[in-house]
């Protein structure tokens, strides 16, 4: 059954540092004077390559580039962030690179990184959910509606879904449709793919691994009984 969108469970994301409730209406908003610093860098990764940019306060775009240049990226992001000033560094984004190489490895389930989120209320609300799925598993649109406490809005949820500006890290990959459909994906059907199936195979190396390890502690008793 999904937690609640306060919850994060042992598999899912944590977002440490997300902007609050309502924070959404100051889009683009600094804490400190003066123009935004925004670093971001290009990594290379099994869907390919992914455009990574972060405020101070944490990870504020993780997209799919799809043969775009980072300059077209940069410019996609204009309105959103008028006065922000643009520097590429891998420096700052390096403890995000490591997470998701981890992540790409099966090494890392659960990601450990501050988010800077900035969209409506309800969009916040929704990509909150999206972070307590757990590593492996899916929610339909419709379980995120009632999880979020609006039954009845599985379209928006599906739009707002569409739009997370982080992908994998917040992990909209992981709402299917009721029928087990692979729709609504930003990044498209074969990456949703693909991520669904690296997760669910991991997933059940580790439990399996689990397995063994609780059969081999169980041995020295069953050979005391003898």
């Amino acid at each position: 059954m999904p937690t609640d969108v306060g919850d994060h469970t042992q598999r899912g994301t944590r977002p440490l540092g997300a902007v609050a409730d309502g924070a959404g209406s100051n889009r683009g908003a600094s804490l400190d004077f003066g123009p935004m610093r925004i670093s971001y860098h290009m990594m290379s990764s099994p869907v390919g390559l992914l455009f990574l940019a972060r405020s101070p306060r944490g990870l504020r775009y993780l997209e799919y580039m799809d043969r775009k240049s980072l300059k077209r990226m940069i410019a996609s992001h204009a309105a959103d962030l008028p006065d922000a000033t643009w520097e590429p560094s891998l420096l700052d984004l390096k403890p995000i690179v490591d997470q998701l190489d981890a992540y790409f490895n099966g090494l890392q389930p659960v990601f450990e990184i501050p988010l800077d989120q900035s969209g409506s209320d309800f969009q916040l609300k929704v990509w909150r959910a999206l972070s307590t799925i757990p590593f492996g598993e899916t929610r339909t649109y419709g379980q995120i509606a009632k999880q979020i406490r609006q039954p009845k809005s599985s379209r928006a949820v599906g739009l707002a879904n569409n739009q997370n500006p982080i992908a994998i890290v917040v992990p909209c990959h992981r709402v299917i449709g009721s029928d087990g459909s692979l729709s609504g994906y930003g990044g498209g059907v074969q990456k949703k793919k693909w991520l669904l199936q690296h997760e669910a195979r991991h997933r059940a190396l580790e439990e399996r691994h689990s397995d063994l390890f609780a059969v081999a502690g169980r041995e020295p008793g069953r050979r005391a009984d003898r």
